[in-house]
């Protein structure tokens, strides 16, 4: 009989209320193949794009794409084992794992060094293999080291928030004096703030929520503006407190707040999207802006992120809690009564 490991199971697609992830005894992963790495994992970020999942919000996106699934796609934890042909890795060393999991290698895109744009990508917590569990197996190319001063719940975030926080900022094209807006300051949007003061940029928050606007104060935000639903009168106080935005990135996942992000930027500005909306149609081809999409990033992206973490010490704002309270958690997170990044601890 194999060795067995804890997991919270994901057997049908529900609300969170009535608790769906489901805590099992399962087959503790293996390494499959020579070059793979086994983690003991110590902890993983609670992503919302996972209660989405969950909920059934994005099926027609195909998340999640077959069940059972064990959510959870940002772990840090202790590599246990590694195949005989490890390089990258010694066991004891510390490594983190991001919802890129593999990709073929091969395709134009793999060659880029755009591992995340692969038709073949591999997505961590999409499977079987996810992070609301004990031990993950991955190949030592899609695991990035962390520096042992890293706390493994201080690290863990990077791997999703961290990296769609930069990848977005990035996509922004940031510059000194540049006024950018960011749309949603959760897990991910207080992360941006940071990466977009490290270039320089103007950086005006956007939320609804008081505490939200709070965290973005202490983390070096320019001007914090309250979200409202009256789009006219949002716009208008924007404006004026502002003046002219020149681009704008959203985390928040909703088509109204992705609809003002667009109708906020000046005239030839830039919004960057980066995470899924269901319609979007503010779109004035003759005001001339761009709308750009962004998902996660690359192995080299995460370890640039992994490098500026801990070079201009970022603030990763968390909350832990145990495994077999994952419902409970994404049930706060629906309520937005996490402060930032919610982290389980196996």
């Amino acid at each position: 009989m194999g060795e067995k490991m804890r997991a919270m199971v994901l057997t049908k697609i529900a609300p969170i209320e009535s608790k769906p992830l489901k805590l099992q005894i399962i087959d503790k992963h293996k390494i499959t193949n020579q070059n793979e790495i086994l983690i003991k994992i110590e902890a993983c970020g609670v992503c919302h794009s996972q209660l989405h999942g969950i909920e059934g919000d994005w099926q027609k996106y195909g998340f999640p794409p077959a069940l059972p699934t064990v959510p959870g796609h940002e772990i840090v934890g202790k590599v246990v084992e590694i195949g005989s042909k490890v390089k990258k890795f010694k066991i004891g060393e510390r490594a983190g794992v991001s919802p890129l999991m593999g990709s073929c290698m091969k395709c134009e895109y793999c060659v880029a060094g755009k591992e995340n744009l692969c038709d073949s990508m591999d997505v961590l917590g999409e499977s079987m293999r996810g992070g609301y569990a004990e031990y993950v197996n991955v190949h030592e190319d899609f695991a990035t080291k962390i520096p042992e001063t890293m706390k493994p719940e201080y690290a863990a975030p990077l791997f999703c928030a961290g990296i769609t926080a930069y990848k977005a900022v990035v996509a922004s094209e940031p510059k000194a004096g540049k006024k950018l807006a960011i749309f949603g300051i959760g897990g991910v949007g207080h992360m941006a703030i940071q990466f977009a003061r490290i270039t320089g940029c103007k950086v005006i928050a956007v939320s609804r929520n008081k505490k939200h606007l709070d965290i973005s104060k202490r983390l070096g935000a320019d001007m914090v503006v309250t979200y409202k639903e009256n789009q006219k009168e949002f716009l208008k106080e924007l404006s004026e407190k502002a003046g002219q935005i020149d681009a704008a990135i959203v985390f928040a996942p909703v088509d109204s707040v992705a609809d003002s992000a667009i109708k906020s930027v000046k005239k030839g500005g830039l919004v960057v999207m980066a995470t899924l909306y269901q319609d979007i149609h503010s779109f004035d081809v003759t005001q001339e802006k761009t709308i750009r999409g962004t998902i996660i990033g690359s192995r080299k992206d995460m370890e640039e992120v992994v490098r500026l973490a801990a070079k201009h010490k970022l603030e990763v704002v968390y909350q832990t809690f145990p495994l077999d309270q994952a419902n409970e958690v994404l049930m706060k997170l629906k309520k937005s009564e996490i402060e930032a990044r919610a982290v389980l601890i196996p």
